[in-house]
């Protein structure tokens, strides 16, 4: 019997007393189950589950009761992965384990992403998984991280080592047996064929190990990986010529041959081909290393008056930290006094110093100009935005495409395919060949063994990720997971919300019109009482504005905001009311027929009519225009020549909202939406023209990110806004979503690109190697050979997705991106 295992989880919609009773007769239902405890205010339960169920058992039948345990997500390492069936290997170890929702393993991270009810899968049950299916695991958060930079120096400099040991040990069995051919004299019998023995066995002993260690178990284990083959492949022809040395008496006359020098190329190369891929594969993360090496190591705080110099991990919140001219920000924080100009590239992708001076927000890692700031820190480690754009792009780059199923489904099953098509070469070349054929059939099943690794399939996807999504982050374009790189490449329509995305967001009062009997002082400082209020973007804009003309602002009181419509209020005991005609027809305030007028013309200039209403009359009118971002025009052009749909979502009235689409180019309006219709336009272009892609800002904008098939947030928006989208825009600059679009198309013509090689490599040559071509007059392919355009292929995948480096660029140089350091 099972050892007892006690469980403590958090627990999803209780929210009284007989909420806590429900669950816990649920649990205690469950066959073994006791010691069952729940608590509302922590929302948590626990229990022992004494035999009989498992904790995927307790998470169902919490579920069954509407009281389902919130789904999070497990990091492991896994090492000794080395192609697509080893990912789909501990995929489907990880999987296997009670709990587990789903499993996503990237070979070029060498991670594991394991989603599971909080609580009630062990990270050491997940790590057991993987090693019990032959491979070394460790949990991420558990002691100190290894950086996958470290990791896979360590790993090249071993590879180089085994390489540089094969090619010297490997060198004199080459000689000896290939020059044998040229020079007779080589040829010196026994004594020779002993010493390729002892090189050959240093070579698959020593560098060569690798292969053995970790393709036998699995060959056992009936889970053979692309190690097993060439084990397998190299280990045959070792043999086979060792048997030729040692006893060739045990061989059909004429077929004592020696194939050492097969086996000792077949390890040298492959290592080789490794030792290229450790090396490209270093390439592809370096986005997120530059993006780390930009903050600085240490900051110069202002402690009881003095400035000390502290390392950034002894920062605190509210630490005031100073920076000279040149240096780069240490931290996140807000301007408390100095003003200079600052290069934020490597947040928004875009070169043009910012001025920064008192209440300015600043970006850790940022480069500051001439002047000198003292900034007081608001975060610090995890939470600053460096960080968190770093931890953006590395799940990106760890996640999976839809496309990969595929690949996943294929390698599955691909090497075990090979091992038969491999002895069916064997066999075939014994029966049909002429005699002597055991040497022909050895030499051909071998080939196939190594010409068939499947390395280049399981580099052909993540590989462009990382390389995509790391060349994004240096156009300041954050993509999320990797599925929404796929997604965008789809997408037939492209909506945008209109304030903070097409426009500056930064409105201001353009005209002002009062009914008789009122001074236009007076209703612009009432107006400015009220709006101080409001969080709407227009609400700065009349706020401003009173400021601009010296106007002292009043108090405002009973102050109520109704979404969509406008605000009310009182204010210099007075009754305001503000916003949109629908507002003053709710209240049943009469509109004066001159000022309405006088709305729709101004609506149709583009600009946006603020209804003014004192004591319940209607008694004056604001125009507020926001201008249009520079690039907005060129942005909707580049979307439309590639045959997009490009539509305007936006609360304006339809006129003010007919009169920017006009300016833009853009010919689809969904104008006077409220903020839960945005989700239902994107519904309607979706059905009208398909795939949506939706770009946003505000706070109102998450639903309708969330609904598109593709939400993309402009960073310098809210940050409900951010976290409810696909991808975050950084610079805010239209034009960067042209960028995406681009990369998108780039990453996934790299990956159809990669995939075609892989596969149809595969296709062509292990015919070939097979020996089926030579009854015609064809070709045979050695091992030798085979090896190497194995490992050729690898790193022509590696090799491609590293052009993706270069995708997406404006007008800027390709190497001013923005993780780039750049001078002072």
């Amino acid at each position: 019997m099972p050892d007892p295992v006690s469980l403590s989880f958090p627990v999803e919609g209780m929210s009284c007393a007989s909420c806590v009773g429900r669950v816990e007769r649920a649990l205690k239902a469950l066959p073994g189950a006791r010691d069952v405890a729940v608590n509302l205010a922590t929302n948590r339960a626990s229990l022992v589950l004494d035999g009989g169920a498992s904790p995927a058992d307790a998470a169902a039948a919490l579920a069954d009761a509407g009281y389902p345990v919130p789904e999070t997500q497990s990091l492991i390492a896994v090492d000794g992965m080395s192609c697509a069936s080893c990912v789909g290997r501990v995929e489907r170890a990880l999987t296997a384990v009670p709990g587990v929702m789903g499993a996503s393993v990237n070979l070029v991270t060498g991670q594991a992403a394991i989603r599971h009810p909080e609580g009630l899968v062990a990270t050491p049950d997940l790590v057991t998984a993987v090693e019990a299916a032959g491979y070394e695991a460790r949990p991420l958060d558990a002691g100190p991280r290894i950086d996958p930079a470290t990791r896979r120096e360590a790993e090249g400099r071993a590879l180089r080592r085994d390489l540089i040991a094969a090619a010297l040990l490997s060198a004199p069995v080459v000689v000896l047996d290939m020059g044998g051919h040229i020079l007779p004299s080589l040829h010196g019998g026994q004594a020779t064929a002993l010493v390729q023995a002892v090189l050959a066995t240093l070579v698959l002993a020593w560098p060569g190990r690798r292969f053995f260690l970790r393709g036998v178990p699995g060959l056992v284990r009936g889970h053979p990986d692309m190690n097993a083959l060439v084990a397998l492949g190299a280990g045959a022809a070792y043999l086979y010529s060792l048997v030729s040395t040692l006893a060739p008496g045990l061989l059909p006359a004429g077929a004592v041959h020696l194939y050492f020098e097969a086996s000792v190329l077949i390890v040298t190369l492959i290592l080789f081909g490794r030792t290229l891929e450790a090396g490209a594969k270093g390439r592809t993360g370096q986005a997120i290393a530059r993006l780390m090496d930009l903050a600085p190591r240490t900051a110069r705080v202002i402690r009881a008056g003095a400035e000390i110099e502290v390392p950034l991990g002894d920062l605190r919140l509210g630490d005031v930290v100073r920076v000279r001219p040149g240096e780069r920000v240490a931290a996140d924080g807000v301007v408390v006094s100095g003003t200079s100009h600052v290069d934020e590239s490597m947040v928004t992708g875009e070169p043009a110093p910012v001025r920064k001076g008192p209440g300015d927000r600043m970006v850790g890692g940022t480069l500051n100009g001439r002047g000198s700031l003292d900034l007081r820190v608001d975060a610090v480690g995890a939470a600053t935005v460096l960080a968190q754009i770093a931890a953006m792009v590395e799940r990106a780059q760890g996640g999976k495409l839809p496309i990969q199923a595929l690949v996943d489904r294929v390698t599955g099953r691909f090497v075990p395919a090979v091992i038969g098509i491999a002895l069916a070469t064997f066999l075939g070349w014994l029966i049909f060949a002429p005699a002597p054929a055991l040497g022909p059939a050895l030499v051909n099943a071998v080939a196939v063994l190594i010409i068939a690794c499947p390395c280049a399939m399981g580099l052909a996807t993540p590989t462009a990720i990382m390389v995509g999504t790391g060349r994004a982050a240096a156009r300041g374009i954050l993509f999320r997971d990797g599925a929404a790189l796929q997604g965008l490449r789809d997408v037939r329509v492209v909506a945008f919300d209109k304030t903070g995305t097409l426009t500056e967001g930064r409105p201001r009062v353009t005209d002002l019109f009062v009914g008789a009997g009122l001074a236009e002082e007076d209703a612009l400082a009432l107006a400015a009482g009220l709006e101080s209020r409001s969080e709407h973007p227009l609400a700065g804009a009349v706020v401003a504005a009173a400021r601009a003309r010296g106007l002292a602002i009043p108090e405002s009181e009973h102050f109520e905001a109704l979404e969509g419509f406008g605000i009310s209020g009182r204010v210099a005991g007075r009754s305001v009311v503000l916003g949109a005609p629908r507002y003053l027809e709710k209240l049943g305030i009469a509109q004066d027929t001159d000022l309405s007028a006088r709305a729709k013309r101004l609506a149709a200039d583009g600009k946006s009519p603020i209804h003014l209403a004192l004591d319940d009359r209607h008694a004056g009118l604001l125009a507020v225009s926001d201008p249009v971002k520079p690039g907005a025009r060129e942005a909707v052009a580049a979307l439309k020549a590639q045959g997009l749909v490009v539509a305007m979502v936006t609360g304006d009235d339809p006129r003010t909202a007919a009169g920017i689409a006009k300016s833009l180019g853009i010919d689809e309006v969904a104008a006077g939406i409220l903020p839960g219709g945005k989700v239902e336009a994107v519904q309607r272009f979706r059905a009208a023209h398909g795939p949506v892609a939706f770009v946003g800002d505000g706070i109102n904008d998450a639903p309708a990110l969330a609904e598109a098939d593709v939400g993309l947030a402009i960073g310098t928006g809210t940050d409900i806004a951010v976290e409810s989208a696909d991808v975050v825009l950084m610079s805010g600059d239209p034009q960067a979503l042209v960028e995406a679009l681009s990369l998108s198309r780039a990453v996934m013509a790299n990956i159809r690109q990669n995939l075609f090689w892989a596969f149809a490599y595969n296709a062509a040559l292990i015919p070939v190697a097979a020996g089926l071509l030579v009854p015609f007059g064809g070709p045979a392919l050695s091992p030798v050979l085979a090896a190497g355009a194995m490992a050729f292929s690898s790193v022509f995948v590696l090799g491609n997705a590293l052009r993706l480096r270069r995708a997406g660029g404006r007008a800027e140089p390709a190497e001013a991106t923005a993780l780039s350091p750049r001078p002072a």
